[in-house]
């Protein structure tokens, strides 16, 4: 059953509580004007436009991000048949949330989200108020802070069994490619076999040029660093697990659904793994 919406909020141990700065760019909030949201302040939005100038095609990234979300989510509840999700920096809500599909194609999954952003946990309550049909939890922890992210989650998760680990557009904000890679090596010792990681990732595969300009320009307004990794960088984080066709592609080209015109690849890469 769903847990009570005065209760499910959970702060990892040591987790300050923070306040929202609405004068400094904030990824989050960035992300959800490009996909058309309205939890964004003014600075989110220049820095956002700004970047559109020199980049166009960004809000086609965030929007394929988003859809590949759905895609992975239905592949892993119902193919893969994953009944617990760890979501770990999953943003402003929006429509499509990974607990709404597992609800469509697995009742009774497990479903833990994790940001830090005080706007996020603005909306956690609206967020996790469900059916009953999917058991949704929050946590309010850092990505660079694996062990405390994994206490928390255990409170709804059951680590002996299959967990399918999402890491969509958050990978990176962890500029050091050996941090990046432990964290994410943390997560995947700390499942079972049989477990599935998910990824997605700002790239310099397409439009390298302007990609690199919308980075310097997010660097340049947002309160959080972004790096940009190629290909073999995002395949390099599934180090030891089996990737699942078509491997490492756009967000685009993952899987994408027959009814689809015109698909072309985006800047945002993806793939998910199998852990064997």
């Amino acid at each position: 059953m769903n847990r009570s919406p005065d209760w499910m909020r959970v702060r990892a141990p040591g987790t300050p509580p923070r306040e929202i700065d609405s004068s400094v760019a904030h990824p989050a909030r960035i992300w959800d004007y490009w996909l058309g949201g309205q939890d964004n302040f003014a600075a989110d939005r220049e820095t956002g436009d700004q970047i559109l100038a020199a980049f166009p095609d960004m809000v086609a990234n965030a929007r394929a991000d988003r859809a590949f979300l759905g895609r992975a989510v239905r592949y892993l509840a119902g193919e893969a048949g994953m009944r617990q999700f760890l979501d770990i920096g999953t943003g402003i809500p929006a429509a499509g949330n990974t607990h709404e599909i597992a609800q469509e194609v697995a009742p009774g999954s497990r479903v833990v989200y994790v940001d830090n952003d005080p706007v996020v946990l603005a909306h956690a309550r609206a967020l996790l108020v469900g059916d009953g049909s999917v058991m949704t939890d929050y946590v309010d922890a850092d990505l660079r802070r694996p062990e405390a992210v994994l206490e928390a989650a255990a409170r709804t998760l059951d680590f002996d069994r299959p967990v399918a680990v999402l890491l969509l557009g958050i990978l990176e904000f962890i500029p050091d490619d050996n941090q990046a890679r432990t964290i994410v090596k943390r997560l995947v010792d700390a499942v079972p076999s049989g477990s599935h990681l998910a990824i997605a990732h700002s790239t310099t595969e397409v439009n390298r040029t302007a990609m690199e300009e919308a980075a310097r320009l997010w660097n340049d307004g947002g309160s959080t660093p972004l790096t940009l990794r190629d290909a073999a960088g995002l395949e390099r984080f599934l180090a030891g697990l089996d990737l699942v066709e078509p491997g490492v592609v756009s967000c685009a080209l993952w899987r994408p659904d027959p009814a689809d015109e015109e698909v072309r690849p985006v800047a945002q890469f993806c793939a998910v793994g199998r852990k064997p």
